[in-house]
């Protein structure tokens, strides 16, 4: 099993339903024995998320504290079968890492195949590094074309730690996230494990990810949460 060096899924205060600041999530990846976080607010669409102006202003955080790396980013939503995100070129250029995904709260969705075609949309939209829990079970989906895109682009599926937390009923999410990862290790495709912390305590947890990760037998290797150079490479934050 991998000694996890990253966790780029995590949210603030900022985000409305989340209870630490910024400095408590750091500080817990530091002490957890991280080299990278990523604070990842949910974009507007989420009620009770920060704004605009709050992703505007991210310069002014810095990259580097309690000895680990910052990544400042977004959890962008996914609003429609059109595969439309929230915010805009502009911000996502203020963005270390963009994550999106499907929400309930402000997904409008469709047929089954409409709802594939919503998140392939996003998975090639060239500003999305990772797509947020797709196994979730917000909307009836396709996976292998979903993996065959992620393949196609180089983008990460994230499997989601919060999401297989008994406590929020995702009644599909095992065999969805254990399709999702059988399709991976079929394909070569590497994936991103993610916290989905909402409170300092939760950052660099993924111990609901482990008996899946051993019932679908998925390599180490294709787990790049052991791998922070090849992840920063991958979002273009190597220089």
């Amino acid at each position: 099993m991998i000694r996890p060096l990253l966790d780029v899924h995590t949210h603030s205060i900022s985000s409305g339903h989340a209870y630490s600041s910024i400095q408590e999530l750091v500080k817990a990846a530091a002490e957890k024995g991280l080299e990278i976080i990523g604070i990842t607010d949910h974009a507007p669409s989420i009620p009770g998320a920060p704004d605009e102006l709050y992703f505007w202003n991210l310069n002014v955080i810095p990259r580097q504290m309690y000895g680990i790396r910052v990544l400042m980013g977004s959890e962008l939503n996914i609003l429609d079968t059109k595969g439309t995100l929230d915010l805009s070129e502009p911000y996502y250029k203020r963005l270390d890492v963009r994550i999106a995904g499907l929400h309930r709260l402000c997904y409008v969705g469709g047929t089954r195949e409409e709802n594939t075609e919503a998140m392939i949309t996003a998975i090639r939209n060239p500003w999305t590094h990772i797509i947020s829990h797709p196994g979730d079970g917000t909307a009836d989906l396709f996976f292998e074309p979903i993996v065959l895109a992620a393949k196609e682009t180089g983008t990460l599926l994230e499997i989601n730690n919060s999401t297989m937390n008994p406590y929020r009923h995702k009644l599909t999410a095992h065999d969805n996230n254990i399709e999702i990862l059988s399709l991976c290790k079929k394909y070569d495709v590497p994936v991103i494990l993610g916290s989905d912390a909402h409170i300092s305590f939760s950052v660099g947890d993924f111990s609901n990810l482990y008996p899946l990760l051993a019932e679908a037998e998925f390599p180490d290797e294709l787990i790049i949460n052991d791998k922070p150079e090849e992840f920063l490479r991958m979002i273009g934050q190597d220089s």
